[in-house]
């Protein structure tokens, strides 16, 4: 990298951190700190929801994934567009509609204090463990674009991550995921677009004709190397997986931010519409790098990485490609998606401890100036516990991230959502239903894993030999996934039979579905303070950073390279004009000051 390179990156840390300060005046109480009040506009909400579901690992274990198999890791991106599009039919409005500030909250009136408790003690340490993971990939590529060793980059980079996250709160959180958001998809686009230019040696056009041509016949047709059987299976378990991890409770807490009802499903459609165009952006370098660099191992700034070479595919292209400066642009964009997931993933952890522990447990009565600092000393612990579990993660043998990520997901995480979705579909069930689905789901994960003759699962599926050590992965994901959600679902669903009609938990179950049916509608009157000062503030940090990308166009490149300045800052900069015209439009009475509430409405519909 370049001076320009890492003036680049300095600056762009400046920035990121400036924005916990600026909004930290709009944290009054915890429900401001763990959820922006629920006040915050869709844009800013459908953001938070898209980054959330991003971080470096888009970039390095699923780069890998694109490198070696091609366009089959689009599937779990496209599964997000899925989940988050039925969010938008269905699930985000009812989740904001439960009115509460963490989604433990809406467990406890579905479920009971019990369950409360135990979904509490069970998500922190899966939560801790899915942010290690997300620190430990973006810790990969800084390892090979500043040549440090990966124990010190964990450390360094989890350090500056934790810094940024803990200063402004949900606030902070949505305004720094906007922003990123921003920067991430302008880069991707001109990393993409220089990647298709590398095979066309220079021209982007070639490059188009040449791309699928040259490409591994196993990148377009996903049966060259696993079997139909396999592949069939692999799709539709990370589809259901992606659906399984957006529409269930837990998960809600991207929709709690929303203003009213009507924002929260008009952000899930936003983050479906990324979802649905982003993979294409994404995983266009690593596919260019299989063409142009088969071996990655020959790239010495791979060295690093090791049997992980691949690991590196994203970063060998860019590095190749990019103009002066760019880089440095590159590495911003690649800590935007992880801060954004680890700041999310923080903020949500801090506040169920805070407002589901803490608070009815430990000190029912503190003040909420208690709460606010009790809710930033927790970030910052559980931020230390991600460190250390970053650095765990990089011991495990003969594992990519993209396989531990995916094994994770499919035989911890999901047995704990099975119960959360159902939760949300069916209307009555007793308090044990809750718990006792994640156990069991759990019982599959250690029986598909260690027990389950992978023998019997491939007389089952029609295979005529043994896997094969390349379907090894894949076989142990979609077995313990569909395991676990067609026994888990049973399980819960049967538990629905014991379920009484009256009794406390009862009144409870019919108070919760009461209100999720009743349509949160915010005052304008009330909210247009509040409006006006999410476009303003977030215009008037566009405009400065896309001007600044814009100007780093003098750096000394070739044309097309101070253009990809031109266009990635241009495209900051627009964002910010329209934001700043349609301040302009909201009219506020000179008296009426900013109260930093929304007062709620319920439709009588």
């Amino acid at each position: 990298m370049s001076n320009y390179d890492y003036a680049v990156v300095a600056i762009y840390l400046c920035f990121i951190s400036s924005i916990g300060l600026i909004f930290r005046k709009f944290n009054k109480d915890s429900s401001d700190f763990f959820r922006g009040g629920g006040n915050i506009l869709w844009w800013l909400v459908g953001a938070t929801a898209f980054m959330s579901q991003f971080s470096a690992w888009t970039f390095t274990g699923a780069a890998s994934k694109a490198y070696t198999d091609g366009t089959l890791v689009m599937v779990i991106f496209v599964g997000n567009g899925i989940g988050y599009f039925m969010a938008y039919l269905w699930a985000a409005a009812r989740f904001r509609q439960m009115r509460v500030v963490t989604p433990m909250e809406g467990i406890r009136e579905r479920f009971g204090r019990a369950n409360e408790q135990f979904f509490t003690w069970i998500w922190i340490p899966i939560g801790v463990f899915y942010a290690g993971i997300w620190l430990n990939a973006v810790s990969k590529f800084v390892s090979v674009v500043f040549g440090m060793e990966m124990t010190l980059t964990v450390v360094v980079v989890g350090l500056v991550v934790l810094f940024v996250a803990s200063l402004g709160g949900s606030w902070a959180i949505a305004a720094s995921d906007f922003m990123q958001m921003l920067i991430l998809m302008s880069i991707s686009i001109v990393i993409a677009f220089l990647a298709i230019g590398a095979v066309g040696d220079g021209s982007f056009l070639t490059g188009l004709t040449r791309f699928t041509d040259r490409l591994p016949a196993n990148h377009l047709d996903w049966t060259a190397i696993l079997r139909p059987e396999i592949v069939y299976l692999w799709v539709f378990a990370a589809v259901v997986k992606q659906f399984c991890t957006i529409c269930n409770m837990n998960d809600s807490h991207r929709f709690l931010y929303a203003k009213d009802s009507r924002n929260a499903r008009k952000a899930a459609l936003l983050s479906a519409i990324l979802f649905f165009v982003g993979p294409i952006i994404w995983f266009v370098p690593p596919m260019a790098a299989a063409i142009l660099y088969p071996d990655l191992s020959v790239i010495p700034e791979l060295s690093r990485l090791g049997a992980r070479v691949t690991d590196g595919a994203y970063v060998a292209i860019a590095l190749r490609t990019m103009p002066v400066g760019m880089i440095g642009l590159m590495v911003t964009a690649i800590f935007a998606a992880t801060m954004s997931s680890m700041d999310t993933g923080l903020n949500k952890t801090a506040g169920i401890f805070l407002r589901n522990f803490y608070k009815p447990i430990l000190r029912k009565q503190a003040s909420e100036r208690e709460y606010l600092v009790v809710g930033r000393v927790v970030s910052i612990f559980f931020g230390i516990l991600v460190i250390l579990c970053a650095l765990i993660i990089e011991t495990i043998p003969d594992f990519g991230l993209f396989d531990v990520m995916m094994l994770f997901s499919s035989m911890v995480a999901i047995p704990f959502v099975i119960p959360l979705i159902w939760a949300i579909i069916i209307k009555r069930s007793p308090s044990w239903s809750g718990w006792s689905t994640v156990i069991v789901g759990l019982l599959v994960s250690v029986f598909s894993s260690s027990y389950l003759n992978p023998e019997t699962v491939r007389k089952l599926i029609g295979l005529d030999s043994p896997f094969a050590p390349q379907e090894r992965d894949e076989y142990l994901f979609f077995t313990s996934l569909i395991l676990n959600v067609v026994v888990a679902s049973l399980w819960f669903l049967g538990t629905c039979l014991f379920a009484r009609k009256d009794g406390e938990l009862a009144r409870e179950q019919s108070a919760f579905w009461d209100r999720t049916r009743q349509p949160v509608i915010a005052d304008p009157e009330a909210s247009r303070a509040m409006d006006r000062a999410q476009l303003t503030t977030l215009s008037r940090m566009c405009i400065p950073y896309g001007s600044f990308v814009m100007l780093l166009c003098v750096v000394p490149n070739p044309l097309a390279g101070r253009l990809c300045f031109v266009f990635a800052g241009g495209m900051i900069v627009v964002i910010g004009l329209i934001l700043r015209h349609a301040a302009k439009k909201i009219v506020i009475p000179l008296a009426e000051a900013v109260t930093g509430r929304v007062k709620e409405t319920v439709s009588t519909n």
